[in-house]
């Protein structure tokens, strides 16, 4: 059938189409506040051909300071100043161009929260539980295939697919997790990343202000940080200032070219950390390991760019605000640039000052990792105000403890001598310390599977200085190794219904799962009560025969570690550590539930550790 229109018709047509061509697509930060220490924002405003026009604000105390025009027309940069002055409410934008009908908008702001159970940093008496959202426990099956979505496959038998964990699956573990001793929690992303493929570990992320919709809300994660807070557990964010994922909008249609760092063809980085710090660096390598792109699908951002600064650091501090989370994680971040990310730092510390910070650092010295950190004591010439690091040097320390030979320099003397460093960290105790994550190999299977090595290993960890961050499914005796990092992912048996096996029960662990479950549980409550292991002064001893011996104590504690490296039992004599036992004759031996003689040798188990409360008679 053939359609008539009329003039009138055809311009009534006309005119919607370009109505709707003039609308304005998004406006990031999605809202703001009034009464932050910090009164810029920048608005980043999207649409077609925006950038063609003005704006206009008529609110009291919110006031346009600077528009950036940039070369991709369909976007406009705008500086406000929220003053003092400023109100919560709607502040109506007018997105003005002459001869021209005005484009509205309505922006939100609303009041910062000045309550006392937010924003409560983590710290060494904390201990952190990692965990990835899709291989955890899945709350809403509805949610596991999203409609418009780029992956639209869910496949539990393959590592690569999303298997259906969520923030309603998260939540409804938190008791397990509470119960088991632990006081906060760190999630890898869970912010959208609309992939082709590989969605699932959230470090590709293409929406900053939204949620994943196969994880949830941004309301549901806002109810995940208040249940979390409501058991005493903590909240740890992952955030990603290197890259975003090349599905995302701003990537899809660059600002301007310089948003990214560019290359003649795609260049990855060298992942060579030593090249930021080397004196003798040449300028080539020094830039490819910066400015080269992390993988492929990963462009790199160029951190230069101020505008690119405001656009990253304005979505972490609406999260922090947001929701109240209680620290942040800081992904890739020897791959940054360290003069961006101490005044990141600075400005994350003006907001928010209890907020705790931590940056990933898989780097291979003690040096290296004290580059990163706060402070200029190594000569370094950079402040990066990064409080803490994880501490990839007492994990490898921890594993040559138990599997490596004797030397000056090898098996238990490792741990020794990188402790003993511990002087090129402005604050070590900020460390982050832990023995496997969801880029490395399990600590099980690196152990060899021997149960009594492992609970050896997990002793120290959390006895030792710093803050203790252990890997989901480590309680149960998850294994494998991380080639590829899929196998270190495998979901947590009886997150999901149709499990065969409940493994956040004791009737559905094995007798080997429950013994180490059980180990694990009695060293965390231990800890958790015990202030001389939180943020107690430590003092160690020089290995001899295989034997490690350190002291963690305060004014109400003093508990004496002891560890055997060794394949047979050893008898360990007690007169060189007088200086700390102090004259007490009895301890508690704190994983046996016994009391033991001070006064004679004490006989350690091949492999094992003991923890021993000192009593003072």
């Amino acid at each position: 059938m053939i359609r008539k229109y009329s003039l009138t018709s055809l311009f009534f047509v006309f005119f919607i189409s370009l109505s709707f061509a003039q609308k304005i697509d998004r406006v990031e930060p999605i809202s703001w506040w009034t009464g932050m220490k910090d009164t810029r924002l920048q608005l980043t405003v999207y649409g077609n051909k925006i950038g063609e026009r003005g704006v206009e604000i008529s609110y009291p105390g919110v006031y346009v300071k600077k528009i950036h025009r940039v070369e991709n027309p369909n976007y406009l940069f705008i500086d406000l100043d929220i003053s003092s002055e400023a109100k919560p409410g709607i502040v109506p934008l007018r997105f003005v161009k002459k001869g021209e009908k005005a484009i509205p908008y309505s922006y939100t702001l609303e009041a910062k929260s000045d309550a006392s159970n937010r924003i409560m940093g983590v710290n060494s008496k904390d201990v952190i539980y990692q965990i990835m959202p899709d291989r955890f426990a899945n709350g809403d099956p509805k949610n596991d295939i999203v409609k418009g979505m780029r992956e639209v496959k869910l496949n539990r038998d393959s590592m690569y697919y999303r298997h259906g964990g969520d923030l309603k699956g998260l939540i409804s573990k938190l008791d397990y997790i509470k119960d088991l001793g632990f006081t906060a929690i760190w999630l890898t992303p869970v912010l959208e990343n609309d992939m082709g493929n590989a969605s699932y570990h959230g470090y590709a992320i293409t929406n900053h202000y939204k949620v994943d919709p196969r994880f949830g809300t941004n309301e549901l994660y806002k109810q995940f940080v208040e249940e979390c807070h409501k058991r005493g557990i903590k909240v740890v964010k992952d955030i990603i200032h290197n890259h975003f994922g090349d599905q995302h909008w701003t990537i899809r249609d660059l600002p301007f070219k310089d948003w990214l760092h560019q290359w003649p063809t795609f260049t990855q980085t060298t992942y060579k950390d030593q090249t930021a710090m080397d004196p003798y660096a040449a300028d080539i390598d020094k830039k490819q390991m910066l400015n080269g792109w992390f993988v492929e699908s990963m462009p790199d951002l160029n951190q230069e760019n101020e505008l690119v600064q405001n656009y990253i650091n304005q979505h972490i501090i609406w999260w922090v605000e947001y929701s109240g989370l209680d620290g942040l994680r800081l992904d890739t971040y020897p791959y940054n640039n360290l003069d961006y990310m101490r005044e990141w730092a600075l400005r994350m510390n003006l907001e928010f000052p209890k907020l705790s910070v931590f940056g990933e650092t898989l780097v291979n010295s003690v040096i290296s990792q004290a580059f990163f950190s706060r402070g200029n004591k190594l000569n370094q010439g950079i402040e990066t105000a990064l409080p803490g690091v994880i501490d990839v040097q007492v994990k490898d320390a921890i594993f040559e403890t138990l599997n490596g030979s004797f030397g000056w320099t090898s098996g238990v003397n490792q741990l020794y001598t990188v402790l003993s460093q511990d002087f090129v960290y402005q604050d070590p105790t900020q460390n982050v310390l832990f023995l496997d994550n969801h880029d490395l190999s399990r600590s099980y299977s690196i152990l060899g599977e021997n149960l009594q090595k492992f609970k050896t290993a997990y002793s120290i960890l959390l006895t030792t200085r710093g803050i203790p961050q252990i890997y989901y499914g480590t309680e149960i005796l998850m294994k494998n190794f991380s080639n590829p990092d899929g196998l270190v992912r495998s979901d947590f048996p009886g997150g999901w219904a149709d499990d065969k096996v409940d493994k956040f029960t004791a009737k559905g662990r094995t007798a080997e799962e429950n013994e180490f479950y059980n180990h694990l549980k009695k060293v965390l409550h231990y800890r958790k009560n015990t202030t001389a292991l939180q943020d107690g002064k430590l003092m160690q001893y020089v290995p001899v025969d295989g034997v490690y011996v350190y002291f963690r104590y305060d004014d109400s504690k003093t508990v004496m570690l002891v560890v055997n490296s060794n394949k047979e039992m050893s008898e360990l004599p007690l007169d060189r550590f007088q200086q700390r036992i102090k004259g007490a004759k009895h301890a508690n031996n704190i994983l046996e539930d016994t009391t033991i003689s001070l006064t004679e040798n004490i006989k350690i188990p091949a492999g094992a550790a003991l923890i021993l409360e000192l009593l003072q008679e």
